[in-house]
């Protein structure tokens, strides 16, 4: 018997990593395919699988767990947590330099989105290292945040006296600009407020848009990419990210990037026109069943004016809130790449 114990023992040990990790991991919003298709699969088997076992995931999300916005990354930093990933807009009343990171209108393809979030990189490595006592994992895309309308209209001058809801604080100083009224309304109350008169139109990702029936409650489009991007950070509690071993830290950056980021990435142009045409019916939609709302073109005309407003007022701006020598930072990286100049 005592033989059969000690063998028994033995498998076991064999059988369990000597020095399992146990992650606790939020992810973003559990509805929208970001999460579904990419941050799920990857934090539940293309990790664990990686790491032969000794890295073990439990995955739940900030709505799931009905946190407040603005409380995933505080609460990620006091160790609740040991990952987070959400929008990064969501932080910005306790870090407005991150703002800096997702422009309205600077990049109009996935190709440039990713070029701008890669030149920000550093600025957000150092931000959330000081604001929230995290590494930063990942930084990946929702899709180009366009504008449904539950009103007529036919350009972005359409938009003047109109409440809109923002999708972070640039995009709702950009709409101000624009003679709208940017209104601070949370994604799940969004389709409520259009339905109510609350708000006339609303800006989020076409996918996201999509995925949660925004299009029930809409009835025209404007495919203008008011809201930027809307990148989700992926973070993780600075004390556990230096409790791990060189050799797990070095494990958990290489799949994090190959196995989540980057093919995040690779679906994000594509997406965008898939959802164009699933809301629109312009197209073929290959998430279900097309919906007919109305795309209203977006004219050079409404561009080069929204342009000149973010250069000449939103941007300014956001340097004086940020602060300090954040607008010397963005104008030596971001900038550069997008060949945009803070003055």
């Amino acid at each position: 018997m005592k033989k059969t114990l000690t063998l028994l023992a033995a498998s076991t040990a064999l059988a369990t990593p000597a020095f399992a990790e146990d992650l606790s991991v939020v992810g973003s919003w559990s509805s929208l395919p970001l999460h579904n298709q990419y941050e799920a699969p990857f934090w539940s088997e293309t990790l664990p699988a990686a790491s032969d076992g000794s890295i073990n995931v439990e995955l739940t999300t900030h709505n799931q767990m009905s946190l407040g916005l603005g409380d995933i990354y505080p609460l990620l930093g006091q160790g609740v947590y040991d990952v987070a990933m959400t929008v990064a807009d969501y932080a910005v009343a306790d870090a407005p330099e991150l703002e800096g990171l997702d422009v309205p209108l600077i990049a109009l393809t996935a190709d440039e989105a990713r070029a701008m979030v890669d030149a920000a990189r550093p600025m957000v490595l150092d931000i959330y290292h000081d604001r929230f006592n995290s590494h930063v994992l990942a930084i990946a895309p929702y899709p180009p945040q366009v504008v449904f309308c539950n009103a007529e209209i036919s350009n972005l001058a359409d938009l003047e006296g109109l409440k809109v809801r923002a999708s972070g604080r640039m995009t709702a100083k950009l709409l101000d600009a624009l003679g709208a009224e940017g209104v601070n309304v949370s994604f799940a109350e969004v389709p409520g407020a259009l339905q109510n008169g609350v708000v006339d139109c609303a800006v989020t990702g076409a996918g996201s848009g999509y995925s949660a029936g925004w299009w029930e409650v809409s009835t025209h489009l404007l495919p203008i990419p008011l809201g930027g991007w809307d990148s989700v950070v992926t973070a993780m509690n600075l004390d556990k990210w230096n409790s791990l071993s060189a050799d797990t830290q070095a494990l958990i950056t290489s799949e994090i990037k190959s196995g989540f980021e980057d093919p995040a990435w690779a679906s994000a142009q594509d997406a965008l026109v898939n959802d164009i045409a699933c809301l629109t019916g312009n197209g073929e939609c290959p998430a279900g069943e097309s919906r007919s709302m109305t795309l209203v073109e977006v004219s050079d005309a409404d561009f080069e004016r929204a342009r000149d407003i973010l250069t000449s007022e939103v941007l300014p701006e956001w340097a004086e809130r940020a602060g300090g020598d954040w607008a010397k930072r963005w104008n030596e990286s971001v900038g550069q790449v997008v060949g945009v100049t803070i003055n």
